[in-house]
């Protein structure tokens, strides 16, 4: 049951009426391990402004047996219908209203998702009530805007464990009794019930001590580095309350690793939830655990941003994710200790090409957007807005000064506690103690979409002493169809001037910061200095611009990219020269030829596999067809020649193996990839560990070299959930009609599989070795798309929507094909926004290709 649609208007209209005071939520979950329906009992007391008035309570449920309002029962039969329980024209100022529900168990990450581990067939609970869940577990006005403290009552089956936003309670008789929470929005309340293995531990500082705990299945309880873990957690907790200077806001600190989980991590308060992917099984990069460790900040800094202090509607959605994003990062860099002080190279070179990304597509926002309703928010958790957002946040700190913007955020958690927000309230903060008007730029940065492109004008004299310099800022035409209109905005950057030294590195020889503001803003600073090597506009990444290198600095760069010193001005060239192939500006040819000159020489491993995952998808969509393969024996070859290089047991070796693997194609190649995995061939160094065995399949299973015996075999020999989601990615990846067929259909013709499992094999039906095969899917998918968005809930039927999509047929038939479905289907503005993004990567991919036919 996807549920109604909350509009924005109406969701204002009840918090003019309604302030809520308290829920008391009871919930028989005695019978979770068989699965089916709970009983969920609610009773919320709250005020009405108006006595008379009417309203409504929000619940998505099969059966609603009782409704009492202020001692009179209600006929559930005329006042629920489609997600709603309407609460009629009986609201008194006082107001208690009594709930009782049959509520149902989901597979889809929503709400209270029910697993069953194979390996000991226990069952597995935790609830994700992001955006408009929690009315999925119990009754409540589900609206981020009316806080309320919650008290929980749960009945679980014995030996198991529940975990809630209050401390544990000691169970009497399987019944778990929990204090009341302090006023927090419903979304990010939590349940996580079942027999879950733990680790407890603490924070401590000035004689207060806050209780930490980390969770997981059993069956992956021998791969969890809690000391890591706690490591990361801890150096969170001293740097976030020193920066906030404000004390952790909730009794205790939870996080659990829990399974089948559709995003990285969800901010539930005292009691966050993470993909437990991230216990490791096999082997990783460091570059996995920089990831793991940003997800594990990101979550925690939205204790104070997001769960202390609330924003007031959705639209404001990209301040509680862009501030996170912003400060995770930036406690990586600066906390004492950290592993990661490079964090921010990590961050150009992935997070902002995907900002870059989102930011050129059709739908394109401004990063406040306009958010009218649910399913407006819902398809909103994008680039802009955690990092572009982010991103500008970062600007916004260059503008200010980070003790400012920093004392601001102090002045704002004391002054709006427990309350709700919006950005004026924050801008005027910020106002207060860096003294600079916010206005203007908040409506330059935030209320406008689209990117800048910053170029340097340099003129030298005879003997390389600069006449004129100066940054040409363009603001080029949004994508049709886009809102809004071009925008020049002001920027403070960084100018790094960089020179060969006798080593051949490339070091930063000087540096000037300024403020760019306009079209052409002059540089007086460097006339009359001798030109270097290198100029690098927006050094140190500190704002948000495409940014364009001068044909001499071009030159060196492509030279000599690897030889850069440190590591952040390396990933802005590398990032530079991936969204020039993105824009048709470089060819594909020419991006691999850059890359196979510059890799060798990549020490950061996060850019490395970035790198990796780039030249792949340039050559599956960029390059031209009648090169593509080419292309791709070239890059091929050279991943296993690293690979052979690479130091043994190194994580260089580790990426090099995986990107080998996910390319490998002639004959020679192949039987290297099942020697690997039969154990008849080795490399020093390289462990054929659990997760690495199942690449090599998975590669073999899509060239045909694997059988159904051979994926049941390794299933055999990997009885877990990880390893029933690889089988089924393995078994849609055969280059079979037959696979395809069956693939799709456990996908589209049936609503059976849990999101992991749908998740899975979507992306193993999904080849890019298989265009011919896919070919006919294009007119299925087409003939399907909005039934399933109808269908199904909005996780299940996004993954879907954006992961059949047609993308690897790159031709004007797939174009109009998606023109004809737009102008005939009607679809939600939110299914045409994903369409529509879809459609996009098909006219980039046409416009690169043709790029990089013209260079051939």
């Amino acid at each position: 049951m996807p549920g109604t649609n909350l509009t924005r208007e109406e969701a204002q209209q009840r918090a003019r009426l309604l302030t809520v005071d308290a829920y008391e939520i009871e919930l028989d979950l005695s019978g979770a391990q068989e699965g089916g329906t709970y009983r969920s009992v609610t009773t919320v007391r709250f005020d009405a402004a108006e006595s008379g008035a009417e309203s409504f309570i929000d619940l998505v449920a099969p059966t609603v047996h009782e409704v009492v309002l202020n001692g009179d029962a209600l006929d559930p039969s005329e006042v629920f219908k489609d997600s709603r329980i309407a609460l009629p024209g009986l609201l008194a100022g006082r107001n208690e209203l009594r709930v009782v529900a049959a509520c149902a168990y989901t597979n889809t990450g929503e709400g209270l998702h029910r697993f069953v581990d194979p390996v000991d067939q226990q069952a597995y609970l935790y609830t994700q009530f992001e955006v408009p869940d929690a009315r999925r577990v119990f009754a409540n006005f589900e609206q981020p805007d009316l806080k309320g403290t919650f008290q929980f009552t749960v009945t679980a089956p014995e030996g198991w464990t529940v975990i809630s936003n209050s401390p544990t309670p000691e169970p009497k008789d399987n019944v778990w009794r929990f204090e009341p929470t302090p006023r927090i929005s419903t979304y990010v309340t939590a349940l996580i019930v079942g027999p879950y293995h733990s680790v407890h531990s603490s924070y401590e500082k000035d004689g207060r001590s806050v209780p930490l705990g980390i969770y997981c299945r059993p069956s992956l309880a021998e791969y969890l580095d809690s000391d890591a873990i706690f490591e990361v957690t801890r150096q969170g907790f001293a740097w976030f309350e020193e920066k906030f200077d404000y004390a952790y806001p909730f009794a205790k600190y939870d996080q659990l690793f829990v399974p089948e989980f559709n995003a990285g991590a969800m901010e539930n308060a005292g009691a966050v939830t993470i993909r437990d992917q991230y216990v490791f099984r096999s082997k990783v990069t460091d570059a996995a655990y920089e990831t793991r460790a940003e997800t594990i900040l990101h979550e925690l800094a939205h204790m104070w941003f997001g769960d202390l202090v609330t924003m007031e509607w959705w639209n404001d959605l990209w301040l509680n994710e862009s501030f996170a994003t912003y400060t995770s990062i930036a406690c990586q860099a600066h906390a004492p200790g950290s592993r990661w002080p490079h964090s921010w190279t990590t961050f150009a070179n992935s997070m902002k090409t995907w900002a870059y990304r989102q930011d050129q597509l059709p739908s394109t926002h401004p990063i406040m957007a306009e958010i009218n309703d649910l399913d407006d928010v819902l398809v909103n958790f994008d680039g802009i807005t955690y990092a572009k957002g982010a991103s500008v946040l970062k600007q916004l700190v260059a503008y200010v000064g980070m003790d400012e913007f920093f004392r601001g955020v102090q002045a704002y958690f004391k002054r709006h506690a427990y309350k709700n927000t919006r950005l004026s309230d924050l801008l005027g903060a910020l106002e207060e103690t860096s003294g600079r008007d916010l206005k203007t730029w908040s409506k330059q940065w935030l209320e406008t979409a689209g990117i800048n492109v910053l170029r340097p004008e340099i003129e030298t004299d005879a003997s390389g002493t600069v006449t004129s310099f100066a940054v040409r800022q363009e603001a080029p035409a949004l994508p049709p169809g886009a809102k809004g209109e071009p925008t020049l905005r002001p920027h403070r950057i960084a100018i790094g001037l960089y020179d060969l030294n006798p080593t051949g590195k490339l070091v930063r020889s000087e540096r000037v910061e300024l403020d760019v503001d306009g079209e052409l803003t002059e540089v007086p600073q460097l006339t009359g200095t001798k030109r270097s090597a290198v100029i690098l506009l927006n050094d140190d990444d500190l704002t948000y611009a495409k940014v364009r290198l001068d044909p001499d600095s071009l030159a060196v760069v492509t030279e000599h990219l690897g030889d850069f010193e440190e590591s952040l001005p390396r990933a802005l060239s590398w990032a530079s020269a991936w969204d020039m192939v993105r824009d048709g500006e470089l060819a594909t040819r020419d991006y691999l030829a850059l890359v196979l000159s510059g890799i060798a020489k990549e020490s950061d491993i996060g850019v490395v596999q970035s790198l990796h995952r780039q030249v792949k998808l340039a050559l599956d969509l960029y390059a031209a067809p009648d090169w593509r393969e080419t292309g791709l024996a070239r890059w091929t070859e050279a991943t296993l020649d690293h690979l052979r290089a690479a130091a043994p047991g190194s994580d260089h070796q580790l990426a090099w193996a995986r990107a080998f693997t996910a390319t490998a194609r002639t004959d020679a190649q192949l039987d290297l990839v099942s020697g690997l995995l039969e154990g008849t061939e080795t490399i020093e160094g390289l462990v054929i560990d659990t997760e690495l065995r199942w690449a090599l399949l998975e590669r073999l299973a899509a060239t045909g070299r694997a059988d159904e015996a051979a994926i049941a075999a390794e299933l055999e020999r990997d009885k877990t959930s990880a390893g029933e989601r690889h089988a089924a990615t393995a078994r849609a990846a055969r280059p079979t009609p037959q696979a395809k067929a069956e693939a799709w259909a456990s996908v589209v013709e049936n609503d059976k599989l849990p999101n992991a499992v749908q998740e899975a094999v979507i992306g193993g039906f999904v080849q890019t070795d298989q265009r011919e095969l896919l070919a006919p899917y294009a007119e299925k998918y087409f003939a399907v798309a909005k039934d399933i968005w109808n269908s199904r809930s909005h996780e299940m039927a996004q993954q879907i929507v954006v992961g059949l999509y047609p993308a690897l047929q790159v031709s004007q038939e797939t174009l109009d094909a998606t023109d004809a479905w737009l102008a005939s289907a009607e679809p939600t503005a939110a299914l045409r926004r994903l369409v529509t993004e879809s459609r996009a990567g098909i006219e980039r991919a046409l416009r690169a290709q043709a790029a990089d036919a013209a260079a051939s």
